[in-house]
């Protein structure tokens, strides 16, 4: 029997279901990360400046960081990969027959119709995609 890499199993329907969920935490967290670059950016002048680092500013960014990890902690719960934040391709674990793979959508995508092998340490680096026929 196949050791199992997840928790989690999707099924291409399962996988579409999640989609506009998906789609707003991918929009979320690259928001959230424009806005913690700018924050650290100005952090960081603050502190070459010798100028005050707390209150508004630390404050914000610390709620930015734990909205962050939030939405981070919604793909781990899921086994959910992002494979490109900027993208917005996510792979979703999938058995097909007793093989693990990867379906694999990107932002815009209305359906999860494609899958990947996935990369071993001993395989042949990236994988091409396969449209469609995914047996149950």
């Amino acid at each position: 029997m196949m050791k199992s890499r997840f928790r989690s199993y999707y099924s291409p329907d399962e996988a579409t279901a999640l989609i506009p969920k998906i789609s707003r935490w991918i929009e979320e967290l690259r928001l959230l990360r424009q806005s913690l670059d700018r924050q650290a950016e100005r952090i960081l002048e603050l502190i070459y400046d010798h100028g005050d680092q707390g209150g508004p500013r630390v404050n914000d960014q610390t709620r930015g960081l734990v909205r962050w990890h939030e939405l981070m902690r919604e793909f781990s719960r899921r086994d959910l990969q992002i494979r490109d934040l900027e993208t917005g391709k996510v792979d979703f674990p999938a058995r097909r027959g007793d093989h693990e793979i990867f379906l694999i959508w990107q932002e815009g995508d209305t359906k999860v119709d494609a899958w990947r092998e996935i990369p071993t340490s001993h395989g042949p680096g990236p994988q091409p995609t396969y449209p469609g026929s995914f047996p149950s």
